[in-house]
């Protein structure tokens, strides 16, 4: 073998070198996308899964709920007396109810406000402290929630919105949820994105 054959050689090796760590990298950074691309892309598929299946649920109909015209939603500065307990709404205080967790009845006629603004209220009457308790985790730190005891409702735990109730017996009801997702905010608010803040309360 002469020099020029030796150095073709020499040159031809060194390329088939090059190219193998070549192939060798790409191979090394498709490995590393795909190990941080499929995971991601599974969490995303699992939570675009969880939210069109509440989603889903939420736009059927739920078993229980009544649906009531509600013929006005006059600020009065009177005493408003309500065909349901609480009230699904009608006239109502011109100062809403802040939402939240409170542990004493609330103003009916603030909280009808509230719920003008998008607000569920959670009310109940002769429940245990465990069920309460089970009702202020599901409430938390949300917005537009009002959780309250109501003295005297026909029913252990009901869920108001504007036009639209509910009576469960348990806290643990799964319908419970299902009203919130459907309802805090829904569509039959009058006022979607007016304050549950800066009114009366806590």
């Amino acid at each position: 073998m002469n020099k020029r054959e030796e150095a073709q050689l020499i040159l031809a090796k060194a390329k088939a070198k090059e190219k193998r760590t070549k192939m060798l990298t790409v191979a090394l950074v498709a490995a590393a996308a795909l190990a941080i691309v499929v995971p991601t892309a599974v969490v995303l598929s699992g939570a675009a899964q969880e939210k069109s299946a509440a989603a889903a649920a939420a736009a059927a109909p739920i078993d229980g709920v009544k649906t009531y015209e509600v013929a006005s939603a006059n600020h009065v500065t009177t005493t408003v007396t309500y065909d349901q307990m609480p009230g699904v709404g009608g006239d109502h205080n011109p100062v809403w109810l802040n939402c939240g967790i409170y542990d004493a009845p609330v103003p009916e006629n603030n909280a009808v406000h509230s719920m003008e603004h998008g607000a569920v209220w959670i009310s109940y009457d002769g429940i245990s402290d465990a069920e309460v308790s089970a009702l202020k985790d599901t409430v938390g730190e949300k917005t537009y929630l009002i959780l309250s005891p109501f003295p005297g409702q026909d029913g252990k735990i009901k869920l108001t919105a504007w036009g639209e109730q509910l009576s469960v017996d348990s806290a643990d009801d799964p319908r419970i949820k299902t009203f919130i997702t459907k309802y805090r905010q829904g569509p039959q608010t009058l006022e979607p994105g007016a304050p549950c803040t800066g009114g009366i309360g806590i």
